[in-house]
């Protein structure tokens, strides 16, 4: 099912831990429409890196996926509110976040995060915050802006 022009509710889906965990990671009907305008989000940014192809590496993350990666507890993922990808034929990672960074304003965080970057929206007023992340230690720590 096409959630946008160039997006599928699949690859949105699509997790190699929930497979091997076997957990559901089906978007519930109730996030459907979120999961709908974040692939419109990502339009947006495809539109920005000159229509390339977009790889979405993580897109929904069901409660219990979100748990069994140890990811954040109020995760934007588990609202299907945020997309984590790349466009390996636009530029570094890096290059293509300083871009969006500069072009998108409808985003509530923008994270680089060294091999991929995180798009996250709001329900409410979106904050705009464009962090990088680092694991120096194993743990993430955040650093406001980009950090190269």
């Amino acid at each position: 099912m096409k959630l946008s022009p160039h997006f599928t509710r699949e690859e949105f889906e699509f997790s190699q831990t929930a497979i091997r965990l076997g957990i559901d990671n089906r978007i519930p009907p109730e996030l459907m429409e979120n999961a709908k305008r974040t692939a419109e989000t990502m339009e947006l940014v495809r539109a920005a890196l000159g229509n390339r192809p977009i790889r979405v590496s993580s897109g929904y993350r069901s409660p219990a996926l979100n748990s069994a990666i140890r990811g954040s507890k109020s995760s934007a993922h588990m609202q299907a509110l945020a997309c984590d990808f790349t466009c390996p034929t636009y530029g570094s990672v890096y290059q293509t976040a300083e871009v969006l960074a500069s072009i998108l304003d409808d985003y509530d965080q923008l994270i680089y995060e060294g091999t991929w970057i995180h798009i996250g929206l709001s329900i409410r007023h979106p904050r705009r915050e464009i962090l990088t992340a680092t694991f120096p230690d194993g743990k993430i720590h955040y650093h406001i802006g980009l950090v190269n």
